[in-house]
This record gives structure tokens, C-alpha cells and sequence, in this order.
């Protein structure tokens, strides 16, 4: 993508960056732009992150060459933005079947066991990225979120350096993952589930909370990290099959708590804290079997609820809440969160 004239006043006549000099604007996909020997206070690269090799490693370079709470902006094309600007973008099915043809070259192929088939014939020409990929790159590779704003027809974010980058070798990438979770005892487990929404989606949650707070059913709010296909997994509980392998590994119980991040572990009521802690996890959560709200306080009241019980009766108490639990998926329409 050239640099434009536009977006180069743009930034100035919005001040988007506040550490206003130095800063150098780049065009290439290369690092070698930079002097090594500096470090700067803002960068403005403008090559599109579609068109890098390694998204993390670019990010990660770029880190070490700004101040600690130095700026940058960089830019990318989204899924939107693709769409809207194909030829055959009014023609719903054709464009639909374009795009999906472009999913599976673009976005599926760099992140199969086909990768390197991708790479050998197309050179990393352009991949598909959406939002919440990005944003999750980003704050994996030591930046936080400023600003974001879309200018013909591109994404620019602004973000700080806060720290280091964090060198994840295992993000949620694939369409299998695994989460990291609280058990017994507050014992990291992982999670297996099969993936619901875009890669590097766990780095956003922090922020999604942050930003908008949690909704109705006890989520995060205008959380744009699910896909399309993801929601329809959710429906039909097929992202949690995974876990009967951590019920076979002995992780998870079948009925029991929700094994949680150590994120929502903190906004849990202190005595419930607690409670939870000397109980292994479930694959099916008490506010199913209750056939309670899916809101923080329902599931919270659901889960004191059922560690009374248990402690009463264990159990018994693990087969009546199974069996509340198959009548309300089958038959009162109880959906996963």
C-alpha cells in the first residue's frame, strides 16, 4: 500500500499521537527501516500487517525500538473492509462464495498442517485478519489499546508500549485449543475446546471487561472476539465436546463449577472464592442443571447452590443435577455460554 498524503494529515490534524517527535513512517515490510542504534518515541508503520511474513516477530522488533509508553500505529485490512470493497459485493452469493474461496487460501491455508504450500507459492502475499485478531496480537507483543479508527477503506490502531512482549508459543490458533483455566485448588489446568472465536482472542478479554462490562448473560458485552460459526458450535454445545478429555484425564468432573480464568476468578464474590476452591470443576456448570440465567449473579447464586448440596450429599447430588441437566438441554433449550 503507498503512503497517502491524506492519512500522513490526518494523523497530524487529529493528533493521534501524542508523543509527536520523533517518529518515521514506514512503507515496507521490512524491519531494516529503523536504526538500531535509537530508540523512538512514536512509529507509524503503514505497511499492512496482511502483508507481513511474521505478524509477531514484526510487532515484537518494533517493541524493542520504542521508549517504554511509546506509540505506534499500524494498519490492516479487515474482513469488513474486504467485502465491501469486491466488485461483485452486491451480488450476495457470488461475493459469499468469493470470499469463501479467499477464507480457505488466505486464512485457512497459513494456519493448517498446509502452511508451508502457502507460503512456497504465494509469499505471504496477503492474509486474512480480522479486529480481533489483530488487537489480540498486539496486546500479546506488549502494547495497549488507544485508539481505532478506520480512514479509506483501512484499520489504523494506535497502542503504547507497556511492557515486553509476552513470546506466546501456543495461542489459540487452531481450531482445536486449549485454555488456560483454574481447577482444584486454583491448579492451572488446560482446557481443551474447539475454537469459537478468532485467534488471540484470550489477550482481549481484559480489555472487552474494561471497555464495555459484562452483558445480560454474564459475558463480556459487545464481544466481537466470536465468529460467525462459533455461535453456532455454542448452540448446539458442540465447542465443549473436547472436554471429556480433560473428564477422562481427570481435570473436570462431568457435573461442577465452571473451570475459570484467573481474569473472571477475580470478579467472583470473595466467600465464593473460597468455597470454590477445594471443588474440581465441571464440564456441566450448576447453572445449567438449575436452568438458571446465564447473568453473574445467577450463575454465582447456581454455584453456592450446588456446593451446598454437594457437601451435603455428594452423590446424589451429582445425579440429580445430571439428569436436571439432560431435561433442560433437550428439552427447555438450555444453550452453552
Amino acid at each position: 500500500m503507498k503512503i497517502k498524503r491524506e492519512i500522513n494529515q490526518f494523523i497530524i490534524k487529529n493528533t493521534l499521537l501524542k508523543n509527536n517527535s520523533p517518529f518515521l513512517i514506514n512503507e515496507d515490510k521490512k524491519d531494516n527501516f529503523l536504526d538500531n542504534s535509537k530508540k523512538y518515541n512514536s512509529i507509524i508503520n503503514l505497511e499492512l500487517l496482511n502483508n507481513i511474513n511474521y505478524i509477531n516477530k514484526h510487532l515484537e522488533y518494533l517493541n524493542s525500538r520504542l521508549t517504554q509508553k511509546g506509540e505506534l500505529i499500524v494498519c490492516f485490512e479487515s474482513f469488513q473492509s474486504r467485502r465491501s470493497k469486491l466488485k461483485i459485493k452486491n451480488f450476495k452469493y457470488l461475493s459469499d462464495i468469493y470470499l469463501f474461496y479467499e477464507f480457505i487460501i488466505f486464512r485457512f491455508l497459513p494456519k493448517s498442517p498446509f502452511k508451508k504450500i502457502y507460503y512456497f507459492f504465494l509469499k505471504n502475499r496477503y492474509r486474512h485478519l480480522s479486529k480481533a485478531e489483530v488487537f489480540g496480537r498486539l496486546i500479546c507483543c506488549g502494547f495497549d489499546l488507544i485508539n481505532y479508527f478506520n480512514f479509506q477503506g483501512y484499520s489504523y490502531v494506535i497502542v503504547k508500549k507497556i511492557q515486553l512482549p509476552k513470546y506466546d508459543k501456543d495461542p489459540s490458533y487452531g481450531a482445536l485449543i486449549n485454555l488456560k483455566r483454574y481447577g482444584k485448588n486454583n491448579k492451572i489446568i488446560k482446557i481443551y475446546k474447539f475454537r469459537t472465536m478468532h485467534p488471540y482472542s484470550e489477550y482481549l478479554h481484559n480489555y472487552i471487561l474494561k471497555k464495555y462490562g459484562y452483558g445480560s448473560k454474564g459475558k463480556p458485552k459487545n464481544d466481537f472476539r466470536l465468529t460467525p460459526w462459533g455461535k453456532l458450535l455454542r448452540k448446539f454445545w458442540i465447542d465443549e465436546l473436547p472436554q471429556l478429555y480433560n473428564f477422562i484425564k481427570g481435570d473436570l468432573k462431568i457435573i461442577g463449577i465452571r473451570p475459570v480464568s484467573p481474569r473472571f476468578f477475580n470478579d467472583i464474590p470473595k466467600d465464593l472464592q473460597n468455597k470454590r476452591k477445594s471443588f474440581k470443576p465441571g464440564c456441566i456448570p450448576p447453572y445449567v442443571c438449575l436452568n438458571k440465567k446465564n447473568d453473574l449473579l445467577s450463575v454465582f447464586e447456581s454455584e453456592r447452590r450446588y456446593i451446598n448440596d454437594y457437601n451435603i450429599s455428594p452423590i446424589k447430588t451429582d445425579i440429580i443435577y445430571f439428569f436436571y441437566a439432560i431435561v433442560n438441554i433437550l428439552f427447555k433449550g438450555k444453550r452453552s455460554q
